[in-house]
């Protein structure tokens, strides 16, 4: 189960009676996800889902999420929104830990995504690249290429537990990804961890996306790159080229891609195979003691790295050159 800090009934009653959403009935943690403690809250007046916001999330970074939140859910795409408290806030503190609650969407994630839901998933993306583009707050992705090295030398000297060599072949791609990636490339509003898990359908119907707080202000081909890597391999690690063919041409279809970020894309997916098998690496060794969380395999993002660096262009992922 993702709670890396539990909350007792008699501290959770007390926080809730802050914000006019009625009696608590029951709560319960959410297995899904890594990173925050997060629970699904029954109240008289519905449901909510309560976060608390653990290591990686800075508390300085949550005004951005949260107004990132109601920015994009007024420009038509359906998120979670923040709910304020009595006292106007949509922040508090629970168990020493910064915490929010947000409103409950309807839908289940999809654990074998066909490919029509991939195409779902390339029309959300666009559109919700399009709908920041107006978000007037910048936030910097502290895990894209310039934050990678440092993730490495914490875990460079263990690394050799998850797989024998791992060290090695990320210090070579780290010398590639640090000498090669592009910063010229469009930016904007990213979600930066679009996984099956943070995407809710009703039937094959899209319905809404959540889990924000990896968002920030980044190459806007990158997300892209991310959701190849989340959507579009099989259980084998094999390539789907059809899902990936359906969630780019949805994609495209709604925000086209220029030359240049169709060329960059393959190193592009390098590195978001990077990023999360660096930040799987870091969990896999690091669970915090007493964690009830179950790290996911590192193994399966070194698996994807091998397949990006044999891809010799878009044509590979599905994509004709624009």
């Amino acid at each position: 189960m993702a709670v890396y800090t539990d909350v007792a009934a008699e501290d959770l009653s007390p926080f809730l009676a802050g914000y006019d959403i009625g009696e608590l009935l029951a709560y319960k943690g959410i297995a899904e996800g890594v990173e925050n403690s997060n629970f699904l809250v029954h109240t008289r007046r519905g449901y909510f889902i309560l976060t608390l916001y653990e290591r990686r999330v800075a508390e300085r970074d949550l005004p951005f999420f949260l107004a990132l939140m109601e920015h994009l859910a007024s420009r038509g795409i359906i998120c979670p929104q923040p709910v304020k408290n009595k006292a106007g806030k949509v922040l508090g503190k629970l168990a020493g830990r910064p915490a929010a609650l947000v409103t409950f969407l309807d839908g289940m994630w999809i654990r074998r995504p066909s490919a029509a839901h991939c195409a779902a998933l390339g029309e959300a993306l666009a559109r919700l690249h399009l709908a920041g583009a107006d978000f007037s707050v910048r936030r910097d992705n502290a895990l894209s290429v310039a934050g990678w090295r440092q993730l490495y030398e914490g875990c460079r000297e263990r690394a050799y537990k998850v797989e024998r060599n791992l060290e090695k072949v990320v210090a070579a791609e780290l010398e590639v990804l640090e000498r090669d990636w592009p910063r010229d490339l469009p930016q904007g509003v990213i979600h930066a961890d679009l996984f099956p898990d943070n995407v809710f359908f009703l039937g094959d119907k899209l319905s809404g996306l959540i889990d924000f707080y990896f968002a920030c202000t980044d190459t806007l081909v990158y997300d892209v790159a991310i959701c190849l890597n989340a959507w579009c391999f099989e259980p084998d690690h094999s390539y789907n080229v059809t899902k990936g063919r359906a969630l780019l041409a949805n994609y495209v279809k709604n925000r086209p891609l220029s030359h240049q970020e169709w060329e960059k894309l393959p190193l592009l997916a390098r590195g978001a195979a990077l990023r999360f098998l660096l930040t799987r690496l870091v969990d896999w060794l690091d669970v915090p003691p007493g964690a009830l969380v179950r790290p996911k395999d590192p193994r399966e993002y070194a698996r994807k790295l091998r397949f990006h660096q044999m891809v010799k262009s878009a044509r590979d992922y599905g994509l004709a050159e624009p």
